[in-house]
Order: C-alpha cells, then sequence, then structure tokens
C-alpha cells in the first residue's frame, strides 16, 4: 500500500469513530495503526540494513588527483618535523636550516569533494596482523617516511616500535598491532648494480632487465605492496645485462631507448606479478611519477634558477613541468592495463601533477649532503639544490592521505 492510499484509509477509519464508537471501529482503528506502524517501521529496518550491508570495499568514487593547493595553518602540518623520531636527514628541512616553513601549511583540495583526514590509530587497526611494503627509490623511501611521521604523531609514547635494517629493508613494526611498514630498496624494480641500499651512487648503471626475482622474493608474503620507479631511469644511457653479473658468457649492451628499456623493465615487473601474486589478499598500488623542479623557466624564472629559493606553489592550474616525462607515465599506464586485462588490479596513484604545482616544497640546500661539497658548488647554492627529494612535513603527506583513504576501502 502506497503513503496516499494509507493516508486516505487512515482518514476514513478516524471518521467512522466519530460516527460510531462501535467496537468494531475501535478493532479497525487499532488494527490500521499496527498496519502504519508496520509499514513505516520496515522502510527505517530496510534503510538501516542496507546501509549496513553495502559492500565499502569500492575505491573513493571522487577523483582525489585534481584539484588546487590552499594555504592552511589550522590544519597543516600533519605532524612535526622534530618530533618524528624516524625523520631522516635527507627530508629534515628545518633542522638544517630552512626559515620560511609554509611549504608545511598546504593542503591538497581536491575539486569535487575533500581528502579524509588521516586516522594512524584505524590504519594501524587495517593493518593489523598484516605487511605494507614500499618498494622502490628514495622517492618511494620519502613516501614511507612521511607513513611514519604520521604514524607515530598518534601512536601513545607506552606502544612498542621498532625500526631495523635488514639486507635491502627498513622495517618498521607496530607491536601492539603486529603491524609491519616496511621500504625495500629497488630503484629500477629489476636487478642492477645499483641495489645496495647504502652505496648505490653509480652512474654507469647496468640493468639485469629480465631479472626480478632477487628482489620479488621478498615481497611475497606482503598484504600491500606500494612500487615506485622513475627518475633512475633517465641516464642518457645503461646498459643492459643478459646473465648474471661476473658471469664469462653474460652479454652487455649499452643502448639509449630511455623508454624501451622502461618498458621491458617494467614488463618484467608486471609477469612476475601475474604468476605470483595472491590475487584475493595482496592489495597492489604504483605512484606515478614524482615530478622535479629543476628548470625555473618552466614557471617563468630565468634560465639556470631553480628550486632554490622558492617558497609559493605554482598556482596556475593545469601547469606541467618541461621536465614530466608524459611517455613514461603513459607506459605505467598501459603496463598497468594489461595487466587488468589479465585478472590483475592495480591502483595508479597519480600524485605526478598535484606535486608538480609545488616547486617550494623541496629540501634545495637544507638537507644533509652525504658527498662533501666543493667551493664552487658552495658559492653557487642552486648548483647543488636538491629539486627532486620532498621535505617533511610535506607533498609525500598528502599522497599518503590518498593512500590511506583506498587502503581503508579496500582492505
Amino acid at each position: 500500500m502506497n503513503l496516499s492510499k494509507m493516508a486516505s484509509a487512515h482518514k476514513l477509519i478516524l471518521g467512522t469513530w466519530k460516527i460510531g464508537y462501535n467496537i468494531h471501529s475501535i478493532a479497525g482503528f487499532l488494527l490500521i495503526s499496527f498496519v502504519i506502524a508496520v509499514f513505516y517501521l520496515t522502510v527505517d529496518t530496510r534503510q538501516v540494513l542496507e546501509e549496513q550491508t553495502t559492500p565499502d570495499d569500492s575505491i573513493p568514487s571522487c577523483d582525489f588527483f585534481s584539484g588546487k593547493w590552499v594555504y592552511d595553518n589550522i590544519s597543516y602540518p600533519l605532524y612535526k618535523e622534530k618530533h618524528c623520531s624516524f625523520m631522516e636527514d635527507d627530508f629534515a628541512c628545518e633542522k638544517y636550516g630552512r626559515k620560511d616553513l609554509n611549504y608545511q601549511q598546504w593542503r591538497w583540495q581536491p575539486h569535487d569533494c575533500d581528502l579524509p583526514r588521516f586516522n594512524a590509530t584505524a590504519l594501524l587497526e587495517k593493518l593489523k596482523g598484516k605487511k605494507l611494503v614500499f618498494v622502490g627509490d628514495s622517492l618511494n623511501r620519502n613516501q614511507w617516511t612521511s607513513m611514519l611521521c604520521l604514524i607515530e604523531s598518534s601512536i601513545p609514547l607506552s606502544s612498542s616500535k621498532s625500526k631495523i635494517w635488514k639486507d635491502n629493508s627498513i622495517i618498521f613494526t607496530a607491536t601492539d598491532y603486529n603491524a609491519t611498514i616496511e621500504f625495500y630498496w629497488s630503484p629500477l624494480l629489476v636487478e642492477s648494480n645499483c641495489d645496495d641500499i647504502i652505496n648505490h651512487r653509480v652512474r654507469a648503471r647496468i640493468i639485469r632487465v629480465k631479472s626480478i626475482e632477487k628482489h620479488a622474493s621478498h615481497w611475497t608474503d606482503a598484504d600491500i605492496l606500494v612500487f615506485d620507479s622513475f627518475v633512475w631511469w633517465l641516464e642518457p644511457k645503461m646498459t643492459l645485462l643478459w646473465g648474471s653479473f661476473g658471469s664469462s658468457d653474460a652479454i652487455y649492451k649499452e643502448v639509449e631507448m630511455k623508454l624501451r628499456r622502461y618498458e621491458i623493465a617494467l614488463n618484467t615487473w608486471s609477469d612476475w606479478l601475474d604468476i605470483n601474486i595472491n590475487r584475493t589478499r595482496t592489495k597492489l598500488f604504483f605512484m606515478s611519477l614524482s615530478p622535479f623542479h629543476t628548470l625555473g623557466e618552466d614557471w617563468g624564472m630565468d634560465t639556470g634558477q631553480n628550486c632554490y629559493n622558492e617558497t609559493k606553489p605554482i598556482l596556475n592550474e593545469g601547469y606541467w613541468g618541461s621536465a614530466t616525462d608524459r611517455e613514461m607515465m603513459q607506459i605505467v599506464e598501459s603496463t598497468i592495463h594489461e595487466l587488468e586485462t589479465r585478472g590483475l588490479k592495480v591502483e595508479y596513484l597519480n600524485i605526478t601533477q598535484l606535486s608538480d604545482y609545488r616547486k617550494d616544497a623541496h629540501p634545495s640546500v637544507h638537507r644533509r649532503f652525504w658527498v662533501p661539497l666543493t667551493k664552487e658548488q658552495k658559492a653557487n647554492p642552486k648548483s647543488y639544490s636538491d629539486c627532486v627529494h620532498w621535505c617533511l612535513p610535506g607533498v609525500p603527506d598528502v599522497w599518503n592521505v590518498i593512500l590511506y583513504s583506498y587502503i581503508m576501502h579496500s582492505l
């Protein structure tokens, strides 16, 4: 019975009540009242059940990657640099003398929704008994460090936590949750002569472009894998190796072909995932390339300028730096699409453009430099400014808030 008919019936029985006041009318009134009550209770119960049983494992429908940076010195930064015991000297810009701290107080605002507030306790509950691994280069380590700082700021001081180094891994454990958040150094994903987590500053790069098992065997027990690989592929020439390092019958070939060698490596990576990943257990993410700001003319500066002394974001929506390699991005996107046709889902978190606006957020000269600076460099700070990595707190925190949203919806 629809609501209009129900209302008419209710009106009719009230009229009968006024005329007769007989016992049958009273009984009829009670019956109709009972039907109305059941109707409304049924509607409300159905709505509640729908809210409770509707799957909450869908990926966020809002486009988190299209938006603008908004200055917000109320809710940002999400943590204090000096309060993060896991902070690394590569990203500790305040510690190394940066006075302008406005870079910490810009909030990413998507056009059509709001980012969720990062909730460390909720994330750790999701990760209870699980293993999250960031696999890649120092930019991935930048993001991993950000994640530890975001989490630590909400963990009680009495909670047990640890960080240990093991081979290519740095492993953080939140003991109370039996949750592991790990960084695994593998800058090219496949095997190379740059694989030592400490001593990897090799310019003459040699890549076993079809070999990944040495690294990938460490990922098989992960519940969540977050990959990145980009900046290490930008050397003009690299040597491809077929065979083993040191083998007398190994074949070496020096090549340019930046895009082709990148594509081969990603195919090796995707083939390993297709064969080895447990599709019902492991969630996969790939971070799009992290842009760098070495060409000041891109945002209207003189030739030779870079991120040195930059203090404000680029506010021109739609900006893309000329060094942001869209062809390499397309190779990643194509590889991920191909995996999807094989039944393996990899979430591609396209943080490139939102990061490209942030020319102000790099360490520049405000970090520890592991190789002593020359007199010439000291005389020209632009010559040694780090315009690749990111200060913390800063841009990688936003990457992690987005990642957090996906994790909370998918586990």
